[in-house]
């Protein structure tokens, strides 16, 4: 199980930054030279269900826009390629004393699985990290409004296709009205004002 042990924000708003965003669904960690727009979408998703699944208590989210975009030459030419942009706002009241434990979380399952660091958002209310894939997808972790918490990653230039919408279901369902949905779910680890004591390794 991913430690929770807490870490503090500053520690994690001093990364070093990197450079350069996978695994996936039937494609073997590297090999990306058969990809085309919706499978990049596909791979993308899956790396976020990957981050996603490495914390625990399990935070509650919905699916954000999606965007496709295409990509130009140095013409500013339509090159036949595009990219995709994939969004997930979680749902899940994460308190300002649990913030950095949960960025630690996420930045140290990104570390475990050979993703770069590339930049880092140093702020106590709006804090951010920013990574890459070897394959150069770009994803990144930010605290918004009311301390919501945001994944988003984007794909590089693949060739363009039709880009289906996510297959993978929310755990919870979706809110009506604009985006985003303000978090709503109360969780007794994450949503907790509580200290949270060093001893602790865990949280189930």
């Amino acid at each position: 199980m991913t430690s929770l042990r807490l870490v503090p924000i500053a520690i994690i708003l001093t990364l070093a930054t990197g450079c350069s965003a996978t695994s996936g669904i039937g494609h073997p960690e590297g090999n990306t030279s058969d990809m085309d727009m919706r499978r990049a979408a596909e791979e993308a998703d899956a790396i976020m269900q990957r981050t996603l699944s490495s914390v625990k208590p399990e935070l509650r989210w919905n699916h954000g826009p999606s965007n496709d975009k295409s990509c130009v030459n140095g013409n500013n030419d339509s090159s036949g390629t595009g990219s995709v942009k994939r969004r997930i706002a979680i749902m899940t009241v994460v308190s300002k004393e649990r913030r950095g434990n949960l960025l630690g979380v996420v930045e140290r399952d990104w570390n475990a699985r050979g993703y770069r660091i590339t930049s880092v958002r140093a702020s106590s209310e709006v804090p951010a990290i920013y990574a890459a894939t070897p394959e150069d997808f770009r994803m990144r972790v930010a605290v918004g409004g009311e301390g919501q918490f945001f994944f988003s990653i984007t794909t590089p230039c693949f060739t363009e296709s039709v880009v289906p919408d996510p297959a993978v279901e929310p755990n919870t369902p979706q809110r009506a009205g604009d985006y985003p949905p303000r978090p709503d779910v109360h969780d007794e680890f994450w949503s907790s004002n509580a200290p949270l004591p060093t001893s602790s390794s865990s949280a189930s």
